[in-house]
């Protein structure tokens, strides 16, 4: 896989997590506990996540080419249609109730908290799913869960730290939609290249 898939990858899973729920969890429960702690907790979280999508874009692997590219297809269109359908605010309240809960008191609880919260909340969550898509369709898993990781552990100081003003500046909506979009150009092109092959 050549420097730019990878960070073409890096890139869309950043989109994706910015304006999730899970990213809005990290946001709030860095305003209740350290922002490290939190951020060290919410990448595990995302790097433990990460391969298990990885894992399970092997799997799809297993399956006859034209069986596993409709589903790779119908995988980036549920997620333009999860991103361009669902509303933002919906997102912002599902994070700050996985967020929600008493302030942990040590360094090891918060990043822990971090944890379970991000882990729990990526389940079958749209980057996750993502994840696996990619390791599907490229067949080269340790690359893919290298950008994957890398880019939700980015996402994960991003709004331990500064998430608040990020979302003063780039209203997280418009995310949502510019990721919506480019995820359905990219189930189009997935299902136009199988009708043409």
């Amino acid at each position: 896989m050549n420097i730019g898939s990878l960070l073409g990858i890096f890139a869309l899973i950043f989109v994706l997590e910015l304006p999730d729920k899970t990213m809005i969890a990290t946001i709030v429960m860095s305003s209740r506990a350290r922002p490290l702690a939190v951020a060290v907790g919410a990448s595990a979280g995302f790097v433990v996540q990460m391969a298990i999508a990885v894992g399970a874009g092997g799997l799809l692997t297993l399956l006859p080419a034209h069986l596993k590219e409709v589903i790779v297809g119908l995988l980036f269109l549920g997620g333009a249609a999860y991103l361009l359908l669902v509303p933002e605010k919906k997102q912002e309240e599902e994070g700050a109730r996985e967020a929600a809960g008493e302030r942990p008191s040590t360094w090891r609880r918060e990043a822990l908290t971090a944890f379970s919260v991000i882990f729990l909340g990526e389940f079958g969550d749209l980057t996750q799913i993502q994840a696996a898509n990619f390791a599907a369709k490229l067949h080269q898993p340790l690359e893919v869960f290298a950008a994957c990781s890398l880019s939700l552990i980015c996402v994960a100081f991003l709004g331990a730290f500064a998430g608040r003003a990020l979302q003063r500046v780039i209203p997280l909506a418009k995310i949502r939609i510019g990721g919506g979009l480019i995820f359905l150009g990219l189930g189009i092109y997935t299902f136009v290249t199988l009708a043409t092959s």
